[in-house]
């Protein structure tokens, strides 16, 4: 394609009212306050990363593009297997990511395989990376993949040295040698979904899995529900309340899920993230020796929020990953129907259209890359801001390149429809984003609080 090639509406690159050629003709020292780069974004943001951070990028896109992008759309049409049950391209895509690294890059060697150069860096920030490029391609083997580290962040929050190097590294070490040990992460119950991700709702609620101390430790009887990869996971932490205690003894627990009395009763047959499976889970007298507590007893309220506070921001690179792929269709689209005689991005309407998507997009993007970038400690405020936000601007933008594609958006092969069920799903989990909103007034509480004249503070501000 010649440079004199153009859009309706706008000049060609080469022509002296262009940007592109009236920079060029600046000093070379003037040029260095000018850019007019057709370089690709992605490109451009990648290069502007640290870089160790931009070859684990780079790593990830690969590792994206070459093994989870061929297998998305067969997976997404796959049969509804019994719980358990694996797809073929399931299990060769687990080994792969683990060979890899993709399933032990959270901490750094000899525990996990995290660079040395890497560890300079949130593990936030990092996880972000990869997650918005395997959202990209495909909602639901992101979700296979990065549910692992959700399950292994209690491990890591204990903050106990025998946990990690004894518990942890092994499942990192097998992950490494092409043997994938999955960790799930158990909270949600039949009868709470909500209450256990939020303070005020918890207080109220009467725990549904409880623990009972025995000789050398503990069994677990109850059920735990929606629990992405609990079918497939060969080892769980799990929350469970104390016997005849109420939530504030919640207490997590490492669970190996070949014990006795531990059963997946089924999967959900879900609207999205189909490749990954939200199981429920029964534990009938479940022995839980005494080591196998992860962190303290009664410490595991305090385990849960820590956890959804690290997973939050990556869940808002979901989002933004998801926003990228449809701002991607819908372009692709503009580029090759025609209309009227001319292809549809020749319209100015639609150009309109897609650079709000674009905008919208790294708008997104550079939230969740600002807050995970200082991610070391968390906050509940910024983590869940960012999740609520970016989830809820990337389906717009999904929407938007629906609008865009019209009919052709509900056909599977777009592919754009399959992305609009995979990303309403990152509104539900890790807290509903109506409780994301909750948590964000929660930890804002005392300033707003300040905010309220003494006289006017009733007594359901009191703190009682």
């Amino acid at each position: 394609m010649s440079r004199s090639y153009h859009l309706d509406g706008h000049l060609p690159a080469d022509h002296l009212l262009s940007p592109q050629a009236a920079f060029a003709r600046l000093p070379f020292h003037v040029r260095q306050f000018t850019d007019y780069s057709p370089l690709d974004l992605w490109e451009t943001d990648t290069r502007r990363l640290p870089r160790s951070l931009a070859r684990l990028r780079r790593r990830a896109r690969d590792f994206a593009d070459r093994v989870l992008a061929p297998a998305a759309m067969e997976l997404d049409l796959a049969p509804h297997l019994p719980a358990g049950e694996v797809h073929p391209l399931v299990a060769d895509i687990l080994v792969r990511a683990g060979r890899e690294g993709f399933l032990s890059y959270f901490l750094p060697a000899p525990i996990g395989s995290m660079p040395p150069d890497r560890a300079f860096h949130s593990p936030v920030w990092q996880s972000c990376l990869v997650i918005e490029e395997f959202s990209r391609v495909c909602g639901g083997l992101m979700l296979l993949l990065s549910a692992h580290h959700l399950g292994c962040m209690p491990l890591v929050l204990s903050g106990s040295p025998r946990l990690i190097l004894g518990q942890l590294r092994p499942i990192y070490r097998s992950c490494l040698n092409g043997d994938p040990h999955l960790v799930a992460f158990a909270i949600t119950e039949p009868d709470a979904g909500s209450d256990v991700e939020d303070g005020h709702g918890a207080a109220r609620y009467k725990p549904g899995l409880v623990a009972s101390p025995v000789p050398g430790g503990f069994r677990l009887n109850g059920r735990k529900q929606f629990i992405s990869g609990g079918d497939i996971c060969r080892s769980l932490t799990v929350f469970a309340a104390l016997e005849g205690e109420g939530m504030e003894s919640w207490t997590c627990f490492h669970v190996d899920s070949r014990s006795p009395g531990f059963r997946v009763i089924r999967t959900e047959l879900k609207m999205g993230m189909r490749a990954s499976g939200a199981a429920e889970l029964e534990f009938s007298d479940v022995f839980v020796p005494a080591d196998r507590v992860v962190g303290k007893l009664r410490g595991g309220w305090a385990i849960n929020r820590a956890t959804l506070n690290f997973s939050r921001i990556p869940v808002a690179s979901m989002g933004v990953g998801f926003a990228e792929a449809a701002t991607r269709i819908a372009a692709e689209f503009a580029c090759s129907y025609e209309l009227g005689g001319k292809t549809l991005v020749n319209y100015q309407d639609v150009q309109l259209h897609l650079a709000t998507m674009l905008a919208e997009t790294r708008a997104l993007r550079s939230l969740v890359w600002q807050e995970a970038r200082h991610a070391w400690r968390p906050r509940q405020l910024m983590a869940s801001g960012c999740k609520f936000h970016a989830t809820d601007r990337a389906q717009h933008i999904c929407e938007m390149a629906m609008d865009l594609l019209a009919g052709h958006g509900s056909l599977h092969e777009a592919r754009i429809e399959k992305l609009f069920r995979d990303l309403r799903l990152t509104r539900i989990f890790e807290g509903t984003n109506q409780i994301n909103r909750l948590a964000v007034i929660e930890d804002w509480q005392d300033s707003l609080m300040n905010m309220v004249p003494s006289d006017s503070q009733g007594p359901g501000n009191s703190g009682a």
